[in-house]
């Protein structure tokens, strides 16, 4: 049986490869550990829902990919908690080829697995599912602080986005 930390250590790395370009390096700002407020919206745009939760992201695999694992509700009220939401993960590498990232979001929980292509739009970072895939989505990181950011997922519905979630994300003290 594999030890924990021997995983751990394996997997994680103390930052960034070489041989990724700096100008590349899109979800640096994300690395470290977040705190969110999780707020879902109903069809019509209204909140329907809102949780505390955490965020976790660090370089692994050599530093040539980033992982990040999402948790809501925060581990801390999981015990006492009965509408535990998800706790998953996304793997996302530069792809010189394309000049992007591809990411996979693997959220267990609901049994969802999807695939994203990620790049730098203006001072965003957006993420859009692969060509093809149903529902159209799209993940964006804005408002990117060294202590803060916010992200948002739409859906394409009817000819236009339509927010379904958003998070407001702060930075947690060590």
């Amino acid at each position: 049986m594999t030890e924990p930390d021997s995983f751990a250590a394996a997997l994680i790395s103390e930052g960034p490869h070489a041989a990724l370009p700096p100008e590349s390096r899109i979800f640096a700002p994300f690395i470290g550990s977040w705190d969110l407020v999780v707020s879902w919206f109903d069809a019509s745009g209204a909140l329907s829902r809102r949780q505390d939760g955490e965020w976790h992201f660090a370089w692994i695999l050599e530093g040539r990919a980033i992982q990040d694992v999402w948790i809501v509700p925060p581990r801390r009220a999981r015990v006492a908690a009965s509408d535990l939401y998800e706790y998953g993960t996304s793997l996302r590498f530069f792809d010189p080829a394309i000049d992007a990232w591809q990411s996979t979001w693997i959220g267990p929980m609901h049994r969802v697995v999807r695939s994203f292509i990620a790049h730098r739009a203006g001072d965003q970072v957006v993420l859009e599912t692969v060509e093809g895939t149903s529902p159209r989505m799209r993940w964006s990181f804005a408002d990117i602080a060294a202590d803060a950011f916010t992200w948002r997922n739409e859906a394409w519905k009817d000819g236009a986005w339509r927010l379904q979630q958003a998070f407001e994300a702060r930075r947690r003290r060590a």
